[in-house]
């Protein structure tokens, strides 16, 4: 199919995709400038979920959690923070670092509370196979979304199933530079990758202002250490597994600025030895998907000025 020429905004809008603003700008026939926009919940959910990213993504690429100090002070919160609980978030944090083949399943809950204070419910599954440093399938199905994101460490493919569109564009040679790309030049999130690769200044976690341990808990049958840290509009815990695999089991995640207490809990199931051929990564498009092109987040933006 040919597109008229122009530059047209494409959003993504709960699986439907449709032109909302055209103005010929360059005069190239037969392109589309993409820019993505995530869903209002998908939105809510990534800034409720930044406090808990920060913490727990950054200990996958080696920043470390501070330790609160052993001597108190009426200055300090030192009273509220078990160190044991802050290094159980170092030793998971170690421990994914050594993973090199993996597959996480994640079962995601999120609440959104409506104006009237009435909540709904969505749930989606992402299912991701990495190979560090340069392979990554997400595959995510769900409520509103049906999407699939490959990277074989040459090209960066994302399909929008439900809107038959998708787009291919040369990639950055590691996992870790892809997020980057992703988000800053395209404007497009890759769900839960963060907790492996997450770095940069956004890593501190001098905001935890309360960390405790409430013991053994069953998770699906594993048994894992429960903890749970505060910060500032945002409580959440975490349920680690006990043993030779301090894996990341649940996350819950509860926003505090809002009276109707919204929250957000992620189950994960991993697989640590995961089966997979190099087709994994390539994309095969369908017959009636329509290849469209990526838009410059920055220059889209600047376009609609």
């Amino acid at each position: 199919m040919a597109h008229e020429a122009g530059l047209i905004d494409i959003s993504v809008a709960g699986g439907v995709w449709g032109a909302v603003n055209g103005s010929a700008q360059d005069g190239k026939a037969g392109l589309i400038w993409m820019h993505l926009q995530a869903t209002k919940v998908e939105d809510e959910f990534m800034k409720r979920n930044i406090g808990i990213a920060i913490t727990l993504l950054a200990l996958a690429i080696g920043f470390s959690v501070p330790l609160p100090a052993q001597q108190s002070s009426p200055e300090d919160k030192s009273d509220l923070m078990d160190p044991g609980a802050m290094e159980a978030l170092n030793t998971m944090g170690t421990y994914l670092r050594t993973l090199k083949d993996f597959q996480v399943t994640a079962v995601i809950t999120s609440e959104d509370v409506l104006t009237d204070g009435e909540k709904l419910t969505y749930t989606h599954t992402t299912d991701i196979l990495a190979v560090t440093p340069n392979k990554l399938r997400v595959d995510t199905q769900g409520d509103q979304k049906s999407r699939l994101i490959l990277y074989d460490g040459k090209t960066f493919t994302f399909f929008a199933r439900r809107a038959g569109f998708y787009a291919t564009v040369p990639a950055p040679p590691t996992i870790g530079e892809l997020i980057d790309v992703a988000s800053d030049k395209y404007g497009i999130e890759i769900p839960l990758l963060d907790l492996f690769l997450w770095g940069g200044p956004r890593a501190s976690t001098n905001t935890i202002t309360d960390a405790s341990d409430f013991g053994p808990a069953d998770v699906d049958g594993i048994t894992c250490e429960h903890y749970a840290f505060r910060q500032p509009g945002l409580d959440w815990q975490v349920w680690i597994q006990l043993g030779d695999h301090p894996l990341p089991k649940k996350l819950v995640l509860t926003t505090t600025t809002d009276d109707a207490r919204p929250q957000h809990t992620t189950d994960f199931t991993w697989n640590l030895a995961p089966s997979y051929n190099d087709a994994a990564f390539v994309f095969d498009p369908p017959a009636d998907a329509e290849k469209i092109v990526f838009a410059d987040e920055k220059q889209a933006a600047a376009s609609s000025n």
